[in-house]
């Protein structure tokens, strides 16, 4: 289904101020009234439109704009999870963890040794190699961890 010129540019009006300003709530309603359409309109046309839902390409925003903290400043780790838009510190962790497969002082560890070795990569390069995919549930990848450990462990309990 084509999606009229009209309505893409009302998604990419929602799209922009979560752009904007990541670290503010956005529920779906509130991308709607920016969209001038109804709730599930807007949910159901984000996801065709832009291939994943308006959560999960904020959780993108959210985690791009903290590892981007995390490797180009010394701010804390608990004001980087506040200042990019998480309540809690552990729920930032646990989500930064299952999106981007490190903790985020592991991650800037290894950003600031690989620091040198990137000179000359163009930044847009190392950004784009860098975003997280969230092209999978956070709780869908959560899942396929427990399986992936049942089978190891009914594995051993064969041997």
């Amino acid at each position: 289904m084509t999606q009229s010129p009209e309505l893409l540019r009302r998604l990419l009006r929602a799209k922009d101020r979560m752009d904007g300003a990541s670290h503010e709530e956005w529920p779906i309603r509130r991308l709607a009234q920016v969209s001038a359409v109804s709730a599930a309109h807007f949910a159901r046309s984000f996801k065709e439109a832009f291939g994943i839902p308006p959560h999960r390409y904020l959780l993108t925003r959210r985690i791009e704009r903290a590892v981007a903290l995390l490797r180009d400043t010394d701010m804390p780790i608990t004001e980087i999870a506040f200042q990019t838009g998480w309540k809690s510190l552990g729920t930032f962790g646990r989500i930064f963890r299952d999106i981007k497969g490190e903790n985020p002082g592991r991650l800037r560890a290894r950003a600031r040794s690989a620091l040198h070795e990137r000179e000359h990569v163009p930044e847009c390069v190392v950004r784009a190699a860098l975003r997280p995919d969230l092209k999978t549930a956070v709780s869908e990848k959560r899942r396929e961890k427990t399986s992936e450990r049942m089978e190891v462990q009914s594995t051993e309990d064969q041997l």
